[in-house]
């Protein structure tokens, strides 16, 4: 049941019970269990636009965190028979273990459509109550997505490290959702990393003495995130080498002045074209984000922040730099997991931004 009464009935998936969250739809026809395990999905039920969910199981190291993020699941097939040798196990397994609610054999296109038309709203899903009234009820009772501050939700909870500790690099991540794909790809490039929770004071992760700072994707809306603002300004005033993806991305803007805003249904899938500005080239990304950054407000702003990125489908900023500091941020995932990797070339950015710092 969505936020606006429209019904749809399907066959239970997963755990049975009652879930409820911000319904949205991701594009991508492959790697749903990273999917399902990214923190920037908390809060939120997803619809696979993809017609079969399931036929290759799970693998416990496709995971992008340590459990699935999303709330609920709505899917048109769900195929607990799997082909894939390497899999752990069947998704019904996977999600009975995880505790997911979902539901399957619905009309996912025209869920996805009425989305695309009404925009992100509130959903429930339920296995166990079939009463529209009480649903109803329930449904009423869940908070806007606008406004919440879910980062801290979802971050870590107390420092860890990650990579090879006589890199010859030291980043400090501020851990407001981030996936793991993201850590591995600044370890693999010589990067010794320590994360940290949301709410970390500045000046101690700077005790730590890093070299650059990372400001992670995560879910919910940036605008309540004064902590992380005052820490982004922080770091800018500290003159060391800053990177922000997605959620980072935003709160960078936020530091620099500029508003975000909630977006009619966001953008998620591995799909969308991203033109680099800078080079001409066309950038088929990874993404995952409900709030972006205010095109109107960086046109006032080209003699302190560049654009250095948009979105071909819809011309939102997918992309901004700095121009009196070292910093930069893009709103899409170079990680890409699941995705293509048209866009890794920004992690060797950011290292040659912290070489060139040092």
């Amino acid at each position: 049941m969505l936020e606006d009464g429209t019904v749809f009935y399907g066959k239970a998936a997963g755990k049975i019970g009652t879930t409820t969250g911000e319904i949205c739809f991701n594009t991508g026809m492959t790697g749903y269990q990273e999917i399902f395990t990214d923190p920037s999905y908390f809060g939120q039920i997803l619809v696979a636009t993809n017609a079969h969910i399931g036929n290759y199981g799970t693998k416990d190291t496709d995971a992008e965190s340590k459990s699935i993020k999303i709330s609920g699941f709505v899917c048109k097939n769900f195929t607990n028979n799997y082909s894939r040798e390497l899999a752990d196990r069947a998704i019904q397994d996977y999600f009975e273990d995880e505790n997911l609610v979902a539901i399957s054999s619905v009309d996912t296109r025209a869920i996805v459509q009425h989305i695309r038309d009404k925009g992100a709203m509130n959903a429930i899903i339920s296995s166990e109550i079939l009463d529209e009234d009480v649903l109803r009820a329930q449904l009423k009772e869940v908070p806007s997505m606008a406004g919440l501050e879910l980062a801290s939700k979802v971050s870590t909870d107390s420092p860890y490290s990650v990579g090879d500790e006589h890199a010859g690099l030291k980043v400090a991540v501020y851990d407001y959702g981030v996936k793991s794909n993201i850590l591995r790809c600044l370890a693999d490039r010589g990067c010794y990393l320590k994360v940290f929770p949301a709410r970390t004071p500045f000046a101690e992760v700077e005790q730590w003495n890093p070299d650059g700072y990372f400001l992670s994707n995560g879910p919910g809306d940036p605008a309540p995130m004064d902590y992380a603002v005052d820490t982004a300004r922080k770091v800018l005033d500290a003159g060391k080498p800053l990177f922000g993806i997605c959620l980072g991305h935003q709160i960078l803007a936020l530091a620099a002045g500029v508003s975000t805003y909630k977006m009619h249904h966001g953008h998620r899938g591995i799909n969308h074209p991203v033109i680099n500005l800078k080079t001409g080239h066309c950038e088929i990304t990874s993404q995952n984000h409900g709030f972006g950054v205010s095109h109107e407000q960086l046109s006032k702003r080209k003699d302190e922040i560049e654009i250095t990125h948009m979105n071909l489908n819809d011309q939102t900023v997918e992309g901004i730099k700095l121009k009196n500091y070292p910093a930069f941020s893009v709103q899409y995932h170079p990680e890409a997991s699941p995705g293509p990797h048209d866009a890794r070339y920004l992690f060797d950015q950011f290292i040659q931004s912290i070489q060139s710092t040092k």
